[in-house]
């Protein structure tokens, strides 16, 4: 399984950007797929998840309001939509996948598969 994000750049603070992420596989065979950042010194941070059953979505509180994950099944992709980007924003943003049906969905030890990731810029 490959996944491939894209679309990170330098935004100025307020500004919006979508995330991609391709995946080589179907989503459907994932049972949640999620997005993660990371900056120097911090532990990965789960964001948003999506399950591919209903896609019914959870979000941590730093971006609740402000994200919005999504997938097309159709094209195998999974995007991030960031709106009101603040500096705290900023961190090299991952897409992951699980095939597993238990553990917290914003967990990093829950996810098998990653991407390579993508840096976020907000000033």
């Amino acid at each position: 399984v490959q996944l491939v994000e894209s679309g990170g750049e330098s935004v100025h603070t307020g500004g919006s950007l979508r995330l991609s992420c391709a995946v080589s596989e179907r989503t459907s065979m994932f049972y949640v797929m999620a997005w993660f950042r990371e900056t120097p010194g911090k532990a990965r941070e789960g964001i948003a998840a999506i399950y591919s059953r209903d896609d019914f979505t959870d979000y941590a509180d730093s971006v609740k309001g402000r994200f919005t994950i999504s997938r097309d099944s159709t094209k195998n992709m999974l995007y991030l939509s960031m709106s009101s980007l603040k500096p705290d924003d900023t961190a090299m943003y991952y897409c992951a996948t699980s095939t597993r049906t238990y553990g917290l969905v914003l967990d990093a030890s829950r996810y098998t598969y990653w991407g390579q990731g993508t840096q976020v810029t907000v000033s």
